[in-house]
């Protein structure tokens, strides 16, 4: 079924859906990553985006019930070069395709996809339509410019999750309301911002030993203090910073007397929170191969990242950065000079890639241990 994808800018492409009758729209952005097309289209970042995949064959092994960072996709659409209808791979429950279908998203295939991403390299990430509707080019153009903006644009009260819930036994356990909300094991109580949390960060979390209750990204400062939690975590999401304002004024409060840490937009957050200012690159970071330096070891990492958005804590002479991207040497991490707060913008759970950053976590839990003697 013939499909075109349109841009604000004018430029078209060409291609043919393998998802059937549909259309979407959204931020058009382009993903490195080789592999991971599950983990990336149930990642809640990417909400409101359409994904270009850059690598030329998508869909090679499937998809199955394990490898997903939620409960459902979360992309707006995916976008690739070649996308393969027949998987073989040993774990695979279900093609490419249909997975698409059932989540009702739709998919287009026969896109110069190296085109697509050098246009967007040069040009900035841009809102773009899909559709495999009769239309002229002129009308997809239109409503690809009808599309919202992601500068102002609050995406993580959407993918949050409307109750609370303990992490037990690798699965959430819902609760009605915060007021119901009871921690579950014995290890430090640490308090989970949900906007738009990915499950592997959930379970390296576990790992390290803490007992979770992850919150609802609206809860109030107040109603988490409630819960009497040993440490805060703010998580990943989508959209931009600026426009979560209640969840910046919550992490100002509880950074007040809990040791805290955020990734992605928890950085972001926790970084607006302590005065920092933030801002929209131009076509972002998104893969599983953007080199990082630990600027306390010196060490450098290969990193999975998605984000479009970056902090920049020029003139707060409290916060001292901590990690910095050695592609174009933006802010990829910071702590507090004095209280126990770090964050690091990109992903250390990666799902997928790799490993390199996973010690984060363990450097939280000491801090945690440090500061709580828990």
């Amino acid at each position: 079924m013939k499909a075109i994808l349109a841009l604000e800018d004018g430029t078209i492409f060409h291609g043919t859906s393998f998802t059937g009758e549909g259309e979407t729209g959204g931020e058009v952005i382009f993903n490195t990553g080789m592999t991971g097309y599950q983990e990336i289209l149930t990642d809640p970042s990417y909400n409101g985006q359409l994904v270009c995949m850059t690598y030329p064959l998508i869909g090679n092994y499937g998809v199955n019930d394990v490898d997903v960072e939620s409960l459902s996709v979360k992309a707006a659409g995916l976008i690739v070069k070649e996308c393969c209808k027949t998987p073989s791979n040993w774990r695979a429950t279900k093609s490419l395709p249909d997975y698409l279908r059932e989540n009702g998203v739709t998919g287009i295939e026969d896109i110069d996809t190296r085109a697509l991403t050098r246009h967007l390299r040069l040009n900035g990430a841009m809102r773009g339509y899909i559709t495999t509707e009769d239309i002229s080019e002129e009308e997809a153009v239109r409503r690809a410019q009808g599309q919202p903006d992601m500068e102002g644009l609050n995406l993580a009260d959407g993918v949050s999750s409307d109750r609370p819930f303990a992490w037990v036994d690798g699965r959430p356990r819902f609760f009605e309301s915060i007021d119901q909300a009871e921690w579950q094991g014995n290890g430090p109580r640490l308090a989970v911002y949900d906007f738009g949390i990915k499950f592997n960060i959930l379970r390296l979390l576990a790992d390290q030993g803490f007992d979770l209750l992850v919150v609802p990204s609206s809860a109030r400062a107040a109603e988490v203090r409630n819960l009497k939690p040993d440490a805060i975590f703010l998580s990943n999401g989508p959209g931009d910073p600026a426009a979560v304002e209640n969840a910046v004024e919550a992490a100002r409060d509880l950074t007040e007397d809990h040791p805290v840490a955020g990734i992605c937009l928890g950085h972001q957050i926790l970084g607006l929170a302590m005065g920092a200012k933030s801002y929209k690159l131009k076509f972002g970071h998104h893969g599983c191969n953007h080199p990082v330096m630990d600027l306390t070891t010196r060490k450098i990492e290969i990193s999975s990242q998605n984000h479009g958005f970056c902090v920049d804590i020029a003139g707060l002479d409290f916060l001292e950065p901590t990690h910095k991207n050695l592609n174009d040497d933006t802010l990829e991490g910071f702590a507090h000079k004095e209280k126990p707060i770090l964050a690091i913008q990109y992903h250390p759970e990666a799902a997928p890639g790799p490993h390199d950053s996973r010690y984060f976590f363990s450097r939280f839990r000491e801090l945690v241990r440090e500061k709580t003697g828990k």
